[in-house]
């Protein structure tokens, strides 16, 4: 059954009137309707599929397989719809959209090209951010600007947008950016007027004024490639007011002219670099300080083992401190936090297996944790429990 194309020339909002011909039920709580005529440009050649709604029923995917174009929509909207007439609404925006992208990809591939010889091997119009593929391992800052502003150029000189249909045309006589499809009666050659010849199914504005803006945000290495990122038209408009936005609370945070936020960011992070440095000396220092009368205490009592809970320390501070400790002699301690409702034991003394002396009561009291000769770490679900393992220790209770 075919469906007569009629996306090409088709670009409003307004209701269009066409035939249910069929309804297919795919079994994945989907159903493919098929019409007798189709506003709808079906996903392919990079670019995603148009969307909007046939009598109501919200289009989820427009396929193309064959002469048949399939509609796919959810199986419950489906089963409220029968064969017959069908208005059907077209989302414009998103249309347009992709038109503009899709027309700013080939003139950025084709500029790249004519500006380093480098062809574009794949693209990608994705719903946010759109890439080429050019094939070459480097592509510099300078000739990313420079292709920019040709675009731009190529932009504001409003160029024709012209579509060939080859046959009845000669595809011999394009000088077309890349190799067309083979096995097809009919190429579409798309032409940008002085910038850009190459074969494609997808929409296009009908010159590169309606582009508007193209935004080149950056590249990376990709395959051997490089893969350049771009926005264009309104997608530019939205970058600019989403950065506008962030820019004016940086203003405000780092109390700065909005001009002036990234020197000012820059600032302020040397100045937290020092900070935390400086944080980083006191934290520890005040470690050498609690593990002081710790190690203290072991060297008067003469004990193999300190075990000691804490109320208002969390488990990095903790680990800090049984660090400093283990340093001053061949005592084990053994720290808790019964914040993080964790511990840790420390020894310098490398040949004691610690997972051994504290695996089996840890576990026997519903906790869990690993390690192994010189220190070992553990968490409980619940105070009591991490107590009741501190309490064992404390009476010797090791096994």
């Amino acid at each position: 059954m075919r469906t007569e194309k009629l996306y090409y020339d088709y670009f409003s909002a307004n209701p269009y009137n066409a035939e249910i011909m069929e309804i297919r039920y795919t079994g994945e709580q989907k159903a493919a309707l098929v019409l007798d005529k189709s506003i709808f440009y079906p996903e392919g050649g990079g670019q995603s599929a148009d969307l909007g709604s046939i009598q109501g029923a919200a289009l989820l995917d427009v396929r193309e397989e064959g002469e048949e174009i399939f509609h796919i929509v959810s199986a419950e909207d489906a089963r409220r719809l029968k064969p017959g007439p069908a208005e059907c609404l077209l989302d414009l925006r998103r249309r347009r959209d992709y038109t503009v992208c899709h027309t700013a990809q080939h003139l950025l591939s084709g500029t790249i090209l004519r500006i380093t010889g480098k062809a574009t091997v794949s693209m990608r119009l994705g719903e946010q951010i759109c890439t080429i593929d050019v094939d070459s391992p480097v592509l510099s800052g300078e000739t990313l600007l420079a292709a920019e502003d040709a675009v731009m150029d190529a932009i504001e000189e409003n160029h024709s947008v012209i579509i060939h249909l080859c046959p009845p045309e000669d595809i011999s006589r394009f000088p077309l950016r890349k190799a067309p499809p083979k096995e097809e009666d009919a190429i579409r050659v798309v032409e940008i007027e002085g910038n850009d010849f190459s074969p494609c199914c997808g929409t296009h504005c009908t010159s590169t004024g309606q582009i508007g803006i193209l935004c080149i945000l950056g590249a990376e290495k990709y395959k051997g490639m490089t893969r350049v990122s771009f926005i264009a038209g309104r997608r530019c408009l939205e970058e600019s007011r989403l950065l506008r936005k962030n820019a004016l609370i940086a203003s405000r945070v780092f109390r700065a002219p909005i001009y002036e936020t990234g020197e000012a960011a820059l600032i302020q992070l040397e100045k937290s670099v020092r900070l935390e440095r400086r944080l980083g000396e006191l934290e520890e220092t005040i470690a050498e300080n609690e593990a002081i009368p710790l190690a203290a205490g072991a060297d008067r009592a003469g004990t193999a083992i300190i075990v000691k809970s804490y109320r208002d320390k969390g488990m990095e501070e903790l680990l800090r401190i049984g660090r400093a400790a283990q340093k001053k002699n061949e005592s084990l301690y053994v720290l808790a936090s019964e914040t993080d409702l964790k511990f840790a034991a420390f020894t310098r003394d490398k040949s004691r297996d610690l997972k051994a002396l504290f695996g089996k009561k840890m576990e026997s009291l519903g906790g869990r944790g690993g390690g192994g000769n010189g220190f070992f770490q553990g968490l409980f679900g619940n105070a009591g429990d991490l107590a009741a393992f501190m309490e064992s220790l404390q009476e010797g209770e090791t096994e």
